[in-house]
């Protein structure tokens, strides 16, 4: 037996082994001590190897998805074993082989999975000018495509898509970008050869080539693609019709947004890397788990396709309008993740439940269809006709699956009775048992006198007539002995055993009779799979304009007008996420930009909504370009095609880069890649350096923004140097954010006014902070030295020669309490007299 272990670990060295013995899957050697730790099991032995016991651990087959989720969450794979070979006709072990490996990204099970997230195995491949990047999703078959030159455009592509898995060739020259990423996994170079891609898919496909899905000039991706479904073969070992096709994305078709861009507008992730307060999380209120992940990749990939975006504001006007979205959610919650369910179908993992959720689904479609269809605009018509109507298979599904099936078929139970005149035969004999046994006890009871006889079953010993031990002397010589117990003793007859070999005989083919009928069953929804895909699709696209509608009433919003003109327009805009969580009502600004007004220095107070107005302006602008209602009383709204932000101070300690290091490079990124259609929220540059270099830094980059990129600016800065711009360059405006302050107290207005602020407000700031009171006094003292004449002119940023020596902002300053104890002659002090002094010079550190 540990031979035929570890021919097949030797198949699988880097994986963790789940063999199957019995009722457990053990593992074995390092395997055992490794899943001992990550699952805290025990850690057993078994025989000996070498002289030494061989290490064991084991978990039941029956909580095998527990531990496997557990394991998957932890990064690791698992190649499952499973007993092929009868063991009544095998010599030796019964023969085993690995059905499937169960990794991170190709997950499909529901218990592994987080139903409400993509879960994306990813390939990326150099061929030495550009990337080639896919990912793949095994439990919806998705599967998409894409190459481009930049580095930073694979970082941002990552970020977006998170995949469970990323396979890379071995020799991977750009394996710095990717080391940080979870779930590595190092493939060798042949699966990246584009002649075996091409076959692979094309055969995937059923095609003879590949240029009915446009990709056929994509070569790089091609790479990766090949990568991914040799990969997913490998794992799965079955069969994959639910991956039918593949799509290219372009870039020109989707508003680009870099890494640092989703990092610092917390689209699915806070900064903290978790999803609350971000924007998915109040606009997701979607009735189902398949539109939800919709939603999000929306989010993720803002449509430039003004057609497409018409058509959607049009169905979510028309849906609130009509009331519709109220009558839509309950019915599509009937829905469910019929995504899934059709690719466990397509896998053949489909278990009884899964169809259960299968009919429900498609009962719902009529009424869903109704809805849409009602509703009249014709992009409705389209969805409507996309979702269809499947009444042969929910009526097969309602005539052969019971309305609460098990878990598991191997415990019978699942088809319905009257489905199969042969299996409710089998049935009858077996539930006849029980009527049986009770006729057969009064017989016995009769013909033997022992009132304590009992006719039972049992799974081990099977059907026995159970007579207590005082009795046993009354048992006719007929009864043959089965068992002794402490107390009891148990007898079978010929009778009872020819019986049993009957109803055990009915209950063994019944259940063998009710696995062929559930496979057959499987293979009749398998032959409407395809539009069963396009029907989920669509009811996902619903789900989406729904809870879109949904949110746009209850929340308030407004449709945006999207225009062809070079214009950022927004009248009471509100950011979507900080509105919700606070207490207060919200402060709402407006926001205007425009060929002739193309930049804004933003001034004003730490704490003032500098950022949060800059924020909102960027994510009411991605809401309009996925199609969505905005948190604005109007907004019209041009061309973008890509959002930029430089928010934030952090460091990249790992790859050796400071804060300053990391400001520079996203500053780098904006002004190498925006154009005069780019958005682009530039906060506070220039501050991680000396002030002359941060001055003469903003200053060269707002020129670069305004007079050559020409691209919509929102340029927050605490440098008032800047607010000269306004009156050099014509395209730039001052806008500022005000404060009261009232003693040494401060009050946010959050609201936003034309102009320059007058002041930071930054030791009022402090103080709310909790800095000490004698820290913030020195302070005030250096302020008005400063404001009296030694700060720089207000100009224009210095040559070198022209900068003078900064003053010392701290210079030493006479302590008084020091002072006295100078002039103090200890020799002629009385005692009372050094008291006094004592508490006067504590009294004059008390004032500072």
């Amino acid at each position: 037996m540990m031979q035929q272990y570890l021919s097949l670990k030797a198949q699988h060295p880097d994986i963790l082994l789940f063999y199957r013995m019995g009722d457990f899957y053990e593992l074995f050697y390092d395997d055992a001590k490794k899943a001992s730790r990550l699952l805290d099991i025990s850690l057993t032995k078994r025989g000996q190897s070498a002289g030494s016991p061989i290490p064991m651990a084991g978990v039941p087959y029956h909580a095998a998805e527990n531990y496997l989720a557990r394991l998957v969450q932890l990064g690791e794979s698992v190649a499952i074993c499973e007993q092929i070979g009868d063991p009544a006709t095998s010599k030796g072990p019964v023969e085993r082989q690995v059905v499937r490996i169960v990794t991170p990204g190709t997950l499909s099970d529901e218990a592994l999975l987080v139903e409400r997230q993509d879960n994306c195995l990813a390939a990326v491949y150099h061929d030495g000018q550009q990337f080639g990047f896919g990912i793949l999703d095994v439990s919806t078959g998705r599967f998409v495509i894409n190459q481009f030159r930049e580095e930073e455009a694979l970082t941002a592509e990552l970020q977006r898509t998170q995949p469970a898995e990323l396979l890379y060739p071995e020799g991977f020259g750009w394996f710095p970008l990717i080391e940080q990423r979870k779930g590595l996994r190092r493939r060798p170079e042949w699966e990246f050869d584009l002649g075996t891609a091409r076959h692979l898919l094309c055969q995937q496909f059923g095609t003879r080539d590949l240029v009915g899905f446009g990709v056929e000039q994509s070569a790089t991706a091609l790479c990766a693609a090949g990568c991914l479904l040799q990969y997913v073969k490998d794992t799965q070992r079955t069969a994959l019709p639910h991956i039918n096709g593949i799509r290219l994305e372009r870039g020109q078709d989707m508003v680009i947004m870099d890494a640092a861009t989703r990092r610092n507008l917390e689209l699915t992730l806070n900064l903290s890397g978790t999803v609350e307060n971000t924007l998915a999380e109040v606009l997701d209120n979607t009735a189902t788990p398949m539109g939800s992940r919709l939603l999000k990749r929306w989010i993720h990939q803002p449509s430039r396709n003004a057609t497409e975006l018409g058509g959607r504001q049009e169905l979510i006007a028309m849906l609130m309008e009509q009331g519709r979205h109220d009558e839509l959610r309950p019915l599509l919650r009937q829905v469910g993740d019929m995504e899934r369910v059709l690719a466990r179908l397509a896998l053949r993992s489909a278990r009884p439940r899964d169809l259960s959720r299968l009919r429900t689904a498609l009962q719902a479609l009529p009424d869903i269809q109704a809805i849409l269809a009602e509703a009249a605009p014709s992009c409705l018509d389209s969805l409507a006709e996309r979702i269809g109507q499947f009444p042969e298979l929910a009526e097969l599904l309602e005539s052969a699956v019971v309305d609460t099936p098990p878990v598991l078929i191997r415990d019978g139970g699942v088809i319905r009775d009257g489905f199969s005149p042969e299996l409710d035969e089998l049935r009858e004999l077996a539930a006849g048992a029980h009527r049986y046994l009770e006729e057969l006890e009064a017989r016995e009871k009769a013909a033997t006198g022992i009132h304590t006889l009992r006719v039972a079953y049992n799974r081990v010993h099977g059907f026995y007539i159970e007579v207590s031990r005082a009795s046993a002397h009354q048992v006719p010589v007929h009864y043959v002995r089965r068992q002794t117990l402490k107390n009891n003793e148990r007898y079978i007859i010929p009778e009872l055993k020819e019986y049993e070999d009957k109803v055990l005989n009915a209950q063994s083919k019944g259940l063998v009779l009710e696995k062929k009928l559930y496979e057959a069953l499987l293979d009749r929804l398998l032959e409407r799979l395809g539009p069963l895909q396009q029907s989920a699709a669509a009811l996902a696209q619903a789900d989406v304009f729904a809870n879109l509608a949904e949110r746009a009433e209850s929340l308030d919003y407004c449709r945006p007008e999207l225009t062809d003109d070079e214009v950022i327009e927004i009248e009471e805009g509100r950011h979507p996420v900080v509105e919700q969580v606070m207490t207060d009502p919200f402060i709402a600004n407006p926001l205007s930009l425009s060929a002739q007004r193309k930049m804004l220095v933003i001034t004003g107070p730490n704490m003032g909504g500098k950022s949060t107005y800059m924020r909102q302006t960027a994510l009411i602008v991605l809401m309009a370009y996925i199609g969505s209602f905005v948190p604005a009383q109007k907004a019209r709204i041009g061309k973008v095609d890509r959002i930029f932000t430089r928010i934030g101070a952090s460091d990249d300690l790992a790859s050796g880069r400071s804060t300053f290091m990391v400001e520079m490079t996203e500053t780098a990124n904006i002004l190498n890649n925006a154009s005069r259609h780019s958005l682009v929220l530039m906060d506070e540059i220039g501050r991680g350096t000396s002030t002359y270099d941060g001055l003469a830094l903003a200053w060269a980059c707002a020129d670069a923004l305004a007079n050559r990129l020409h691209a919509y600016t929102l340029f927050a800065t605490h440098y008032f140097e800047l607010t000269e711009l306004a009156g050099l360059w014509p395209m730039v405006a001052n806008v500022h954010l005000d404060a009261v302050e009232h003693q040494d107290s401060i009050a946010f207005m959050h609201a936003v006014q034309e102009g320059a602020a007058s002041r930071s407000y930054g030791l009022q700031v402090a103080a709310l902070a909790g800095v000490p009171r004698a820290v913030l006094v020195l302070a005030k003292q250096k302020l008005a030295e400063l404001e009296q004449g030694h700060q720089p002119p207000a100009s224009q940023p210095r040559s070198k020669r022209d900068i003078q020596p900064s003053l010392p902002l701290f210079e030493a300053e006479p302590d008084p309490a020091l002072a006295l104890l100078d002039e103090l002659q200890p020799d002629e002090l009385s005692p009372r007299r050094a008291l006094e002094l004592l508490y006067q010079m504590k009294k004059l550190r008390q004032t500072l």
